[in-house]
């Protein structure tokens, strides 16, 4: 892509990376005004949680970046939609080994809240919100539990159309190649572009 754009302008490969470099943090920074914060969130409002891995190289010397869920490196953000599929907001990256339930914690969304009418998948049981109900060890899932885990399910689709348009952004579905130290400004300054534009 650097190379493209280089050729383009008709400038070096370095001189794209340098001026990349240079505009993405100042980017994120201006972009902040559009991006809704853990505290701007109606806290009355019923919700739909997701987290996804945006990915990177495999960085020898950073294993918190390794996520064991999806087998690769990246960064983990948390994302929320309404019950009509509208994103609402998007955490900052935190390390792609941490869990979505850690990381939803962690980003300080649920400080406040009742999240009894948030629906999240099983990955988020014990948060208090609605999930789907994990097979105990011993017996199937009864009628009624498979019968309440497909219609989460068909609530829950909103969520993964929301990061399915949120992954139509390149750079948050391929292995980001970039500097490592580059990285979260990167995803702060797409995310911001995509809640602008959804605005």
């Amino acid at each position: 892509m650097q190379q493209e754009l280089a050729e383009y302008y008709g400038v070096s490969q370095s001189t794209i990376s340098r001026a990349i470099t240079a505009v993405t943090p100042a980017l994120a920074r201006v972009l902040r005004q559009f991006t809704p914060t853990a505290e701007e969130l109606a806290r009355d409002e019923q919700m739909i949680v997701d987290g996804t891995l945006v990915s990177c190289w495999s960085w020898d010397d950073h294993t918190e970046l390794y996520s064991g869920k999806h087998r690769t490196t990246g960064l983990n953000i948390q994302v929320v939609c309404d019950l009509a599929g509208r994103l609402r907001w998007i955490s900052d990256p935190d390390d792609g080994c941490r869990h979505d339930s850690a990381a939803l914690r962690g980003s300080g969304v649920l400080e406040g809240i009742d999240p009894q009418n948030w629906i999240g998948d099983k990955g988020y049981i014990g948060l208090g919100m609605i999930t789907p109900i994990r097979k105990p060890p011993h017996r199937d899932l009864l009628d009624w539990e498979k019968e309440f885990n497909t219609a989460i399910n068909r609530i829950r689709w909103r969520i993964e159309q929301t990061i399915a348009n949120l992954k139509t952004w390149r750079i948050l579905h391929t292995d980001y190649r970039r500097p490592l130290a580059t990285f979260a400004d990167t995803i702060s300054a797409v995310i911001g572009l995509q809640l602008y534009r959804v605005a």
